[in-house]
């Protein structure tokens, strides 16, 4: 079985967001970038497939050289090698156009991803690549068992989850639940210094242009100040939630 696992390289949640040239554009300087952590639940499910059942597992991108280090950390943890789409990404469509291109002319079987990523928060890219391919496809992943050609998936609904049986080939948008936050895994000095050796390829994109463009961000609004009450004082409480903070 060939599975791929789309990476995003996202900023560290951490990280102190600020915007440039009148907000239109997101300023790097001083993030640090991490792999995508719904993308780090595919990536150690697809280890399992690895270890239990000799799955072959390759990691992509679609980013410029800076989205390198992501992937040679997927190469740490276990991936057998990477590959990286050469092109800026503009919006979700014209990564799932590039991203199809890759997994036609490889034939995977499987393809794991988050099913958003936790930046720009879109949550479309893994449906677009489905429907773009006609591949089955099953959002909101929270488990997934697979024997021979045979998939037994569950997702979350609202209030409990849904069992479903397909086939392969399939494309799942995975969440926390895919696998358990203990079962995450840290590159070791071994894992790393393999890393270095096993291939990153970089392909060119084919030529589509992006269908949306950013026009601006804006940060959220400052939290007002936090105003304190005596624990006794609940006459002055009631009065603040009624007249202040209309909630009453």
């Amino acid at each position: 079985m060939k599975i791929l696992v789309c990476i995003s390289h996202v900023p560290d949640t951490t990280s102190k967001i600020n915007f440039s040239e009148d907000n239109t554009i997101f300023d790097t300087n001083g993030v640090q970038f991490v792999i995508n952590p719904l993308d780090e639940f595919a990536l150690t499910r697809a280890m399992w497939f690895k270890e239990k059942q000799g799955a072959t597992v390759s990691v992509i991108s679609v980013g410029s050289a800076v989205t390198e280090p992501t992937l040679r950390k997927a190469l740490a943890i276990g991936a057998d090698e990477a590959i990286r789409i050469d092109i800026v990404p503009e919006d979700g469509y014209q990564v799932a156009v590039q991203l199809a291109e890759v997994v036609k002319n490889e034939a995977f079987d499987l393809v794991l991803a988050g099913k958003e990523s936790l930046d720009y928060n879109g949550g479309m890219v893994p449906g677009m690549l489905a429907e773009i391919l006609g591949y089955n496809f099953v959002n909101a992943c929270i488990s997934l068992e697979i024997e021979g050609n045979s998939c037994t998936v569950s997702r979350e609904i609202d209030g409990g989850k849904e069992v479903l049986n397909c086939t392969l080939p399939l494309i799942i948008g995975g969440q926390k639940g895919l696998v358990e936050e203990k079962d995450l895994r840290i590159p070791n000095m071994r894992g790393i210094m393999m890393a270095r050796k096993k291939p990153l390829k970089v392909v060119p994109p084919i030529e589509f242009n992006a269908t949306s463009s950013t026009v601006k961000y804006e940060k959220p609004e400052a939290k007002g100040a936090c105003k304190m009450v005596d624990a006794g004082n609940i006459g002055e409480l009631i009065q603040l939630l009624h007249n202040e903070a209309k909630v009453i």
